[in-house]
């Protein structure tokens, strides 16, 4: 009601009715038109805006706009909470239920597009019909306010609603059709967006096994970054190029970006990419320099840390394992391979296959067992998971590691 917009808006200001009714207006008359029970003339409504410091539509509205930014802040905090490992939470539902409300409201300006947004993407999370056509019209309305950036955000969305799904190729194709409208409607894009698609980009293509577009994109992206100075995401940048060595096999390539990461993250003194640097490190010696010892070390280091990211430490947990098949300890091996899990982030190809190489690796400790059932089934698990992914070393040693398993089966008398 109009009179108890007044009422909500002067308190917000910590006004008082004195202050509010000035000169033009009793305080009597003024409580009367917050408790409506008079109605004030176009010329008082005009009056009261101005003495709030808003537009008299803003007091017309059923929800006000000083309302949806109070919806908003909340509704972000809500959004932007972080969820600990192992945390049940119903934030998506507690958003659909705080934002619902107003959905008819939600017709202009960035609250409401947020708002939209917002509501979209937990729909989305719980399952739920309708996200849709609901996240088009945020997007249509950043459009229309040229916000780029918000606009992007959507649009890698979208795409990544098939990445999680492991459609990488319908993933690319919905993230570039997306990419060409915003440059279409959109003719400056910010450095921060651009280096956002480019990075989003060489993901995409790498995941379908296009690692040349991919390469292209990437190495583009760092040099737009190295040319304006730009160092947000440029630690992710890193990343993707190590890994891309890595998967390669080019080891300088691998070696140069690992050594960028380290780089980044002593400037920055930031621990996810050190421990990043570290991990790669570890995986490096266990791979390529058979130095098991040296990468035990390192990962029961970050293993006996108990501020080590619990996500981290299946990838630890996953390199200690191979350091101690390598050092012919295939009982402990087993026992550490069979607590690694793969984390819930992790739907790349190349994150993927760095952990369906477990099962490979489950195989070989079985077979120096000799127990051949075992290692044959656990041989064959990892070829299944590998069926979909594109070719990668570790593909080809899952591959591998099976025949040679089978051939030894074969060979027994």
């Amino acid at each position: 009601m109009l009179g108890e917009r007044i009422r909500e808006i002067r308190k917000k200001k910590k006004m008082t009715l004195e202050a509010l009714a000035g000169d033009e207006l009793t305080k009597g008359m003024l409580s009367l038109i917050e408790n409506n029970k008079a109605n004030p003339s176009m010329e008082s409504l005009t009056y009261i805006a101005g003495r709030l410091g808003v537009e008299v539509s803003e007091l017309l509205e059923e929800v006000s706009s000083l309302k949806l930014r109070e919806i908003l802040d909340e509704a972000e905090k809500l959004y932007n909470k972080g969820i600990e490992i192992g945390e049940e939470t119903d934030k998506f539902k507690q958003l659909i239920d705080l934002i619902g409300p107003y959905l008819e409201h939600l017709s202009q300006g960035y609250e409401s597009a947020r708002l939209l947004e917002i509501y979209s993407r937990s729909l989305q999370q719980e399952g739920l019909d309708g996200w849709q056509e609901l996240s088009k019209k945020a997007a249509k309305m950043y459009d229309e306010m040229n916000l780029t950036a918000k606009r992007a955000s959507i649009g890698i969305f979208w795409a990544m609603i098939k990445f999680v799904e492991h459609d990488y190729a319908e993933s690319l194709k919905i993230f570039l059709q997306e990419r060409r409208q915003i440059e279409a409607k959109h003719h400056f894009i910010d450095p921060m967006t651009r280096v956002d698609l480019d990075y989003n980009e060489a993901i995409l293509h790498f995941a379908v096994g296009d690692s040349e577009a991919a390469a292209d994109v990437m190495q583009r992206a760092i040099q737009f970054s190295k040319e304006h100075r730009i160092f947000y995401r440029i630690d992710d940048l890193y990343r993707l190029a190590a890994a891309h060595g890595l998967m390669k096999k080019n080891k300088q390539q691998q070696l140069h970006y690992t050594e960028k990461v380290k780089q980044y993250g002593d400037f920055a003194e930031d621990l996810q990419s050190l421990t990043f640097y570290d991990l790669f490190h570890a995986l490096s010696l266990n791979a390529e320099e058979q130095k098991y010892d040296q990468a035990l070390e390192i990962c029961n280091k970050y293993l006996a840390n108990p501020a080590t990211d619990r996500d981290y430490q299946f990838w630890f947990l996953l390199e200690k394992g191979k350091s101690l098949y390598g050092l012919k300890q295939w009982q402990e091996a087993l026992a550490c391979l069979e607590k690694v899990e793969i984390p819930a982030y992790a739907h790349h190809p190349y994150d993927l296959s760095l952990f369906y190489i477990k099962d490979s690796y489950r195989a070989l400790c079985y077979s120096e067992l000799k127990q051949q059932k075992e290692a044959i089934q656990a041989a064959m698990i990892a070829v299944e998971n590998f069926k979909s992914m594109p070719p990668t070393p570790y593909k080809d040693f899952a591959i591998e590691t099976y025949e040679s398993i089978i051939s030894k089966d074969i060979d027994k008398p």
